[in-house]
C-alpha cells in the first residue's frame, strides 16, 4: 500500500471519527434513567435495561458484526475460498438459537436483577465455583477479542499512509473516555451511524467493483483460475472432506456466539424479552450483508490486489478501485465498527469482575454505584490489557488465543442454557464438566497449533472437526456421568426461568 498519508481520505476519516465521538460523550444524557450519570451498573452497565426493537438491532448487530470481520471475512475467503464461507451458516444458525434460549435468559437476568451471565448462574446453582468459573471464562476469551477490533483499526489506519502506534494509541484514549462516561449508551446511539456506513460501503462496492472489473463473471473465473494453481484445499467450491469441518465450525461457532459477555450484554439491555424475539427475526439481514463483504476477497483476485498480509485485502481493494474521499469513508466505517464492539466487550468483562469477581470476594458489601465505580475503572484496565495485546505481542498471537477463546466459551453453555429447561444437572457436575472441557479443548488446540478444527481416526477414516464442538460434547458426558454418581442431592431444584 501506498507509504504516504492520504490526506483526503484522512480527512474523511478524521470527520466520521470526530463525529461519533461526540456521539459518544453525548450518549451519557441519551435515555438517561433516573440513576443518571452511571451511578447504578443498571445504567451504565446495561443502559438502564430499557433498548427497545430498533437499539437492539443495531446493538447487537454492531458488537456481533465486528470491524475484524469486515477484515478477517474477505481476508480468510481470499485465503482459502469456499471454507471461509462458514461464517454465513454460521450466522443463519445463530438467531433461531436467540429466539429459543434468549428470551428466557433475559427474564431469569431481569427476575432477579442479574448483570451477567455469572449472575445468572450463580441464582440458579447457588455455586460460587460454579460461578467464578463462567465468569473466568467470560472475561479471558473477551479479552484477545477485544485486541482483534485494534488490529482491524490498526489495518486501515496503516491504509490510510500513517505509520506509528500514536494514531492507533489516540483511538484508544478516545474509546475508553466516552466508554467510561457514556457506558452502553454510547456504543448504542453510535453502532446507528456505524451500521448505516456500512452497510452504504458494502452495497456501493458489491455494485462498483464488478462494474469496473468486468462483471462477476470475471470476478470468479479470476478466483478460479488462482485457487487451481494454489491446489490443495483452497477453492470456489469445497471438498468432500471439508464438509464435515465446515459444518461443525458453523453449528459450534453459533452455539458460542451468544454466549460471550458482549453479546449477553446486548440481551441484557433489552426492555423486554419480546424485544429479543423480533430481533432474531430481522438480523439475518446482516447475514445478507456477510455474505456480500466476503465476496471481496474473490474481488481482490480480479482486481489485482497484492498484500503482505491477508488482513490488508479490503483496504487495499478500496484504496485501489476507489477515490480518496470514498476510501476514506470505508476506513472510517470500518474503524466505528472496532469501537462499538470493543466498548460493548469491555463494558461486558468489566461487569463480570465487578459482579463476580469484586463483589462475592472483596467487598461483599458494595453499593450500587460503588459497583458502577469499580466497573468504569476495570473497563479501562481491559481495553490497556488489549492494547497491550497488539502493541507488545505478535498478531497472530491475538489470533491464535481469539481462536481459543471461542472453545473456552462454548464451553459455558450447559451451565448457562441447561438450567434454563431442566433442573436435572447440579452445580458440581456441571463444573466437572466445565473442566474436561477446557482441558481437553485447550490441549487439542494447541496439540493442532491453535487450528479450530481437530482431526481423529475411526475405522482407518479420518474426520476433521470443530474443536469446540468435541470439547463441548466431552464437556456434557462429564456433566451427565459426575451428576448420576453424585445423585439427587447435588441438583437444584427446577425454578422457572419465564
Amino acid at each position: 500500500m501506498d507509504a504516504g498519508i492520504n490526506w483526503t481520505a484522512l480527512a474523511v476519516f478524521v470527520f466520521f471519527f470526530i463525529l461519533v465521538t461526540v456521539m459518544g460523550f453525548w450518549a451519557s444524557r441519551w435515555m438517561a434513567g433516573p440513576s443518571n450519570k452511571g451511578a447504578h451498573l443498571d445504567e451504565w452497565g446495561l443502559g438502564g435495561r430499557n433498548f427497545g426493537a430498533w437499539i437492539t438491532w443495531f446493538l447487537v448487530g454492531g458488537d456481533f458484526y465486528t470491524a475484524y470481520t469486515v477484515i478477517a471475512v474477505p481476508a480468510l475467503v481470499y485465503a482459502v475460498g469456499a471454507y471461509g464461507f462458514f461464517a454465513l451458516p454460521y450466522t443463519i444458525l445463530v438467531y433461531p438459537i436467540v429466539f429459543l434460549i434468549m428470551p428466557k435468559l433475559w427474564h431469569a437476568a431481569h427476575k432477579a436483577g442479574h448483570v451477567t451471565a455469572a449472575d445468572v448462574v450463580y441464582g440458579r446453582y447457588q455455586s460460587r465455583p460454579l460461578e467464578f468459573a463462567i465468569a473466568l471464562t467470560g472475561v479471558v476469551a473477551t479479552m484477545p477479542y477485544i485486541a482483534l477490533q485494534l488490529i482491524g483499526m490498526e489495518v486501515v489506519i496503516k491504509a490510510l499512509g500513517l505509520t506509528g502506534e500514536l494514531p492507533l494509541l489516540a483511538a484508544f484514549v478516545i474509546l475508553a473516555l466516552y466508554t467510561y462516561s457514556a457506558g452502553l449508551r454510547a456504543p448504542a446511539l453510535i453502532a446507528f451511524v456505524k451500521d448505516l456506513m456500512i452497510y452504504i460501503v458494502v452495497l456501493v462496492a458489491v455494485v462498483v467493483v464488478p462494474a469496473k472489473l468486468g462483471g462477476y463473471g470475471v470476478v470468479f473465473d479470476s478466483a478460479r483460475e488462482v485457487f487451481a494453481n494454489k491446489g490443495g484445499a483452497t477453492g470456489l467450491t469445497l471438498k468432500p472432506s471439508q464438509f464435515l469441518p465446515f459444518a461443525t465450525l458453523a453449528l459450534g461457532s453459533a452455539m458460542a456466539a451468544f454466549m460471550y459477555p458482549h453479546t449477553l450484554t446486548g440481551i441484557f439491555a433489552a426492555k423486554d424479552a419480546n424485544t429479543i424475539r423480533k430481533n432474531a427475526v430481522f438480523l439475518p439481514a446482516y447475514t445478507v450483508l456477510l455474505g456480500l463483504i466476503a465476496l471481496l476477497g474473490f474481488m481482490a483476485y480480479a482486481a489485482g490486489v497484492k498484500v503482505q498480509t491477508n488482513n490488508d485485502v479490503v483496504p487495499a481493494l478500496f484504496n485501489g478501485l476507489f477515490p480518496s474521499w470514498f476510501a476514506g469513508f470505508a476506513f472510517a466505517a470500518i474503524a466505528i465498527g472496532a469501537l462499538v464492539p470493543a466498548a460493548v466487550m469491555s463494558i461486558g468483562a468489566s461487569n463480570l469482575f465487578t459482579r463476580n469477581f469484586w463483589k462475592p470476594y472483596v467487598n461483599p458489601g458494595i453499593s450500587n454505584e460503588g459497583e458502577a465505580k469499580v466497573a468504569k475503572v476495570v473497563s479501562l484496565v481491559v481495553k490497556l490489557g488489549a492494547l497491550v495485546f497488539i502493541l507488545f505481542l505478535p498478531t497472530k498471537f491475538a489470533l491464535d488465543l481469539q481462536l481459543l477463546g471461542g472453545v473456552w466459551i462454548l464451553q459455558t453453555f450447559p451451565a448457562l442454557v441447561f438450567g434454563l429447561f431442566v433442573g436435572w444437572f447440579g452445580a458440581r457436575a456441571l463444573l466437572c464438566g466445565w473442566a474436561v472441557g477446557i482441558v481437553c479443548g485447550s490441549w487439542m488446540a494447541f496439540a493442532d497449533g491453535i487450528k479450530p478444527v481437530h482431526s481423529f481416526t475411526v475405522g482407518g477414516d479420518q474426520y476433521a472437526m470443530y474443536t469446540g464442538l468435541i470439547a463441548l460434547a466431552l464437556n456434557v458426558v462429564v456433566a451427565v456421568v459426575a451428576n448420576l454418581v453424585l445423585g439427587k442431592g447435588s441438583r437444584p431444584a427446577l425454578r422457572s426461568a419465564t
